[in-house]
């Protein structure tokens, strides 16, 4: 003989008995626990902070750099220890998020490391081979049918780069938070001016950039023209 087929009433008690061992995933920390745990020295919340910020921290570099290199670990590490010290000398006010303010950190770390790769005449041009502590490849190029197109926006984008980290600091900074989807108003609340600075800075750093890519631009319509010296 088979054996018989479970009532329907005894799939509802089972399942019901499933579910209640469930264990309900606690809600993600708001900033003002994780700073209050902070100030008062919990234990775990250096771990608790690194796992809140490390997304936008780890993204932020990724967006400026274009790939993560060997020194990326070491990049980020930096990035929270000005985090940590900002904190500790209660210079966070809470106007904007935490990760807002991890990202102005990140950006000026990211563009710190620029400026020093173009000292080092390394800015794009060096190999970056995969990282030894994420294993992460450096920055795919954009899937193309047309591979001259593909090219020319890699370059595009290393020359960008390039200029970025000529420029001044709080110009750059002020454009890359605007290409991150910040708004004049957090971009003023991040870099902690008014919003007319934080719009000044925004305006004079595209007009600063757009006048760094015209030479670009132009040795591109004219292939034969020398290069500008960098």
């Amino acid at each position: 003989m088979g054996t018989a087929e479970p009532r329907p009433a005894d799939r509802r008690l089972r399942l019901v008995s499933a579910q209640a061992d469930v264990q309900p995933v606690p809600a993600p920390a708001s900033d003002e626990e994780l700073l209050r745990a902070f100030h008062r020295g919990e234990r775990g919340i250096g771990l608790r902070l690194y796992e809140h910020l490390l997304p936008v921290v780890d993204r932020t570099l990724y967006r400026i750099l274009g790939c993560r290199e060997q020194d990326h670990a070491d990049l980020v590490q930096g990035a929270f220890e000005q985090i940590v010290s900002t904190l500790a000398k209660r210079r966070f006010a809470g106007e904007c998020s935490l990760a807002g303010w991890a990202s102005v950190i990140a950006c000026h770390i990211g563009l710190s490391a620029l400026r020093a790769r173009r000292r080092e005449r390394k800015v794009i041009d060096r190999a970056p081979g995969p990282s030894e502590e994420t294993g992460a490849a450096p920055e795919p190029p954009a899937q193309s049918a047309d591979p001259e197109r593909a090219v020319s926006a890699q370059r595009d984008l290393e020359a960008l780069r390039r200029h970025l980290a000529a420029m001044d600091g709080d110009r750059a900074t002020a454009l890359l938070l605007h290409a991150m989807g910040y708004s004049i108003n957090e971009i003023a609340h991040l870099t902690g001016v008014s919003e007319a600075a934080a719009q000044s800075r925004l305006s004079r750093g595209r007009r600063e950039l757009k006048a760094r890519c015209e030479p670009d631009a132009a040795a591109r319509r004219d292939p034969d023209r020398p290069e500008e010296p960098r």
